[in-house]
């Protein structure tokens, strides 16, 4: 055992003695976080833990009070973030801890609404972030390389972690000098790049996990992903079913994390709509918690947006917008609602599983019952599993009979009343829309400038006898690298027939080209998320004499995982013209130029001083390499505000400097539509009029078709049957909400909004979504008339759901006795 495992070894006893002493305690005056198999033990205390993952480069400053409060409102106690190291140092040595950065005031706003942090250091984080989070400068250290038993690479990384510790004990934020820091992780899923590292892999987690415990932060460190986590240093899960995949913790002294429960997919463009259904979700951490579970976290709770370009590879610009929270931070029904449900349940049942004795019972093969209890305090909670994928059920545990949906888990936290199933549905939906902003046409007016085609002979041109790699030209400063070179051919090396063009071909490594013959635009072509090389092919016109080739090649976001990211490549490597009478002419080693980003960024015309250094012309559309300009007003409120882009191609845009974004319209799903139109403005970019909106434009696209828009989650729905309840616990015991035994449908408004009209109210078997209701063979044609009466005119309302109420046919064949309301609400 070498002496660094010794001092983990060491500090694991000692820990664990700590831990022993905290729970035999049971003080409130005690201060810090310990762990045993069963929880977290918090000042304290046991808890169960239920987090989200919010970060805070993804939304802005004046977002974050209001996103954090809809976290706790949906029943979480917890926010995870990740620190991103290449946002924090983008320049070695320089650090930016401010605006969207600023996290130490992240975090402080988390303590005020008295919750806890979990504090992803890494400095390696993936999240589909710019390079994994890992600062681009470090690709220029001599002799390193990322994440292994290097020394260049641990020296900087273990001079970043210090620096984030160091500040967060500067400002009492770890739960050991009574901040709200309970949790911090080390690396991230290095087991998916260990065996490439062979022992160098397994020096250096033992070596990052010594960093994190000899870093005195006084509160446990996680790694997730990382299945012989060493010492104390606790292993976690991630992935979409955590409580069955996964085999668990490494030491009977460590608690069940689940680090990350994938709450839908990110997107990449050219990805088709995609999303995780809460029934789903829920089971699974129902799931989780039934098997001794302590925290789980959804990863995403908010997605938000990547600015910038602070997307990894082929990344889209919106963030796990099917996120309890969505994009613009607004509860996404019935997700949040749904979730927040489960977690009371969970609470409820909160005593007997932090201190009660397990249990397990299986009467047939598709049915369990997993049960907490101290018998002679009379404290039970039971979660009874329906694993069949399709097939509902009636089971009888301790004598009596309940309904299981199918692949449902009902949880009953005096193991006698079911207050929750993952597959009943009590919250309410919502649907989002989205409303053009109606503006003056003459203020509408776009001006445009297109941005100079370089050539080899240019001055200040960067030449090669080969093309440069663009990572490295780039040093992520744009996305953008031109390649140019000339050459020159004799009359007789064109092509005498006319069915016979020269094509030209150019071999990249991704991730798009963009291609200019003799100043004429002739096309693009681009990698995918999957396989980033591609090889691009187009006829050209060609004349005796010199011509000229200019490529822009660009990233769309550097990569965000994998070993050896520091030896990734990009740009084109080889490029020839087939069809000429003398064969292929090779130019790869013609000789090229090479020039480092757009004139118009280093002019920064997107910004009000940089626009005036350029001339502006009037506006041609379906032009390649084109800037377009226009201002505009504030929308009036403050819903979200968004830019729709559908009439473009691909790009980037900014308003008043900031840049909201890249969009990619034109890379289409299979389903042909494209990943994402709508691209989010936050209301703290804009002032209230003389918003500069600057686009640049790739391909060509039509600038008078962009609009603005504002969003809204007005239309509110609910959808529940008789069998549904709502509970609460009062003195010890588990009640039901509603007036006797009679489920009820509660609908409320958000924002201090009334309901305007119903759109939508039937009894019986209505089928659909909110937003797409239809009603069945059964409707009660008087639903309408009575919900009316009872919502019309109020913020909220409480419906009966109870088929009398409505003069329903108890006898229809096919009803399902549900009721299915849609309102409008509106100030």
């Amino acid at each position: 055992m070498d002496s660094a495992a010794r001092r983990i070894g060491l500090t694991f006893a000692l820990f664990s003695l700590y831990a022993a002493s905290v729970i035999s305690a049971r003080s409130d005056n005690v201060k810090g976080v310990v762990y045993d198999a069963r929880s977290f033990i918090i000042n304290g205390k046991r808890e169960l833990l239920f987090s989200g993952s919010i970060h805070y480069p993804r939304s802005t400053p004046e977002m974050w009070p209001n996103i954090i409060a809809n976290a706790k409102a949906g029943g979480l106690n917890v926010i995870q973030t990740y620190v991103f190291w290449n946002g924090h140092e983008p320049i070695q040595g320089q650090y930016n801890f401010e605006g969207r950065y600023d996290l130490v005031k992240f975090i402080k706003l988390v303590q005020q609404m008295r919750m806890y942090v979990t504090l992803r250091i890494g400095p390696f984080i993936q999240a589909e972030w710019n390079h994994g989070g890992l600062p681009v400068w470090l690709r220029d250290i001599e002799n390193i390389t990322f994440r292994t038993n290097n020394p260049p690479f641990k020296y900087y990384m273990a001079k970043f972690v210090r620096k984030i510790v160091d500040m967060m004990k500067e400002e009492k934020l770890f739960a050991s000098q009574g901040g709200p820091i309970i949790l911090a992780q080390i690396e991230n899923e290095y087991n998916m790049v260990q065996d490439a590292f062979k022992e160098g892999g397994k020096k250096y987690i033992r070596w990052a996990s010594n960093l994190a415990l000899s870093s005195g932060a006084g509160v446990p460190w996680m790694m997730c992903k990382q299945q012989d986590a060493p010492g104390p240093v606790i292993n976690a899960c991630n992935g979409r079913n955590c409580g069955d995949t996964w085999i668990g913790p490494n030491h009977p002294t460590k608690p069940l994390v689940w680090s990350e429960n994938w709450t839908a997919q990110y997107r990449v463009f050219g990805d088709p709509p995609s999303q995780r259904t809460v029934e789903d979700l829920s089971y699974s951490v129902a799931r989780f918690f039934s098997k001794n579970g302590t925290l789980v976290n959804y990863y995403m709770y908010h997605g938000g947006t990547n600015f910038g370009r602070t997307g990894s590879a082929f990344v889209a610009t919106r963030y796990y917008d099917e996120a309890p929270l969505d994009e613009y931070g607004l509860p996404k029904q019935p997700k949040w609602g749904h979730l927040k449900d489960l977690h009371q349940a969970l609470k409820l049942s909160r005593k007997a599983m932090l201190w009660g004795t397990y249990s397990f019972l299986s009467h047939r093969k598709d049915f369990e019952a997993r049960v907490y209890e101290i018998p002679n305090k009379k404290v039970c909670a039971a979660f009874l599993t329906n694993t069949h994928a399709t097939i509902d059920t009636t089971v009888k545990f301790r004598g009596v009979d309940y309904f299981l949906p199918h692949r449902s888990i009902s949880i009953l936290p005096d193991c006698r009343t079911v207050v929750f199933n993952t597959q009943k549905i009590n919250a309410q939906h919502n649907s989002r829309s989205f409303t053009p902003v109606v503006e003056v046409r003459k203020k509408r007016k776009w001006k445009m400038y297109k941005d100079y085609l370089p050539r080899y002979q240019d001055q200040g041109i960067v030449r090669n006898y080969e093309p440069l790699e663009l990572m490295n030209m780039t040093k992520d400063t744009t996305d953008y690298l031109w390649y140019t070179t000339s050459f020159h051919i004799e009359e007789e090396d064109l092509p005498r027939r006319h069915d016979i063009r020269p094509v030209l071909q150019v071999a990249s490594l991704g991730h798009v080209v963009h291609a200019f013959v003799n100043g004429k635009y002739i096309g693009n072509a681009h990698g995918s998320k999957i396989e980033k090389s591609f090889v691009f092919q187009k006829p050209i016109k060609l004349h005796s004499g010199i011509n000229h080739i200019a490529i822009l090649a660009l990233t769309v976001g550097f990569p965000d995982s994998g070993p050896y990211l520091e030896h990734r490549m990009a740009g084109i490597h080889s490029v020839a013209i087939q069809g000429l009478n003398t064969g292929t002419l090779d130019l790869t080693s013609n000789g090229w130029g090479h020039q480092v980003g757009l004139l118009g960024e280093k002019l920064q015309i997107y910004s009000q001083e940089g626009s005036s250094k350029v001339q502006w012309t009037q506006p041609v559309g379906n032009t390649a390499l084109v800037w377009y300009k226009r201002y505009f007003s504030t929308p009036l409120g403050n819903d979200p505000v968004v830019l729709d882009m559908k009439t473009m191609a691909k790009g980037l845009a900014w308003v008043n400097g900031e840049c909201i974004g890249r969009y990619w319209v034109s890379n289409t799903s299979p389903l042909g539509t494209a990943t994402q139109t709508l691209y989010h403005i936050p209301r703290e970019f804009m002032k209230p009029k003389g918003n500069l909106l600057v686009v640049f434009e790739e391909s060509g696209g039509n600038p008078d078709g962009i609009q603005i828009l504002t969003v809204k989650r007005d239309e509110i729905c609910t959808y529940v049957s008789e069998y549904h309840r709502s509970w609460s616990r009062r003195k010890g015991k588990v009640l039901s909400i509603a007036e006797g035994v009679k489920p009820e449908a509660q609908l409320s408004c958000p924002n201090q909004k009334i309901i305007k009209s119903i759109t939508f109210a039937s009894f019986g078997n209505p089928t659909g979504v909110c937003g797409n209701f239809t009603v069945g063979n059964c409707h009660a044609p008087q639903t309408q008339a009575i919900v009316e009466k009872i919502c019309l005119g109020r913020n909220s309302c409480v419906i009966s759901v109870k088929g009398e109420d409505y003069l329903a046919d108890e006898d229809c064949p096919g009803t399902t006795d549900t009721l299915a309301v849609q309102v409008l609400c509106t100030l």
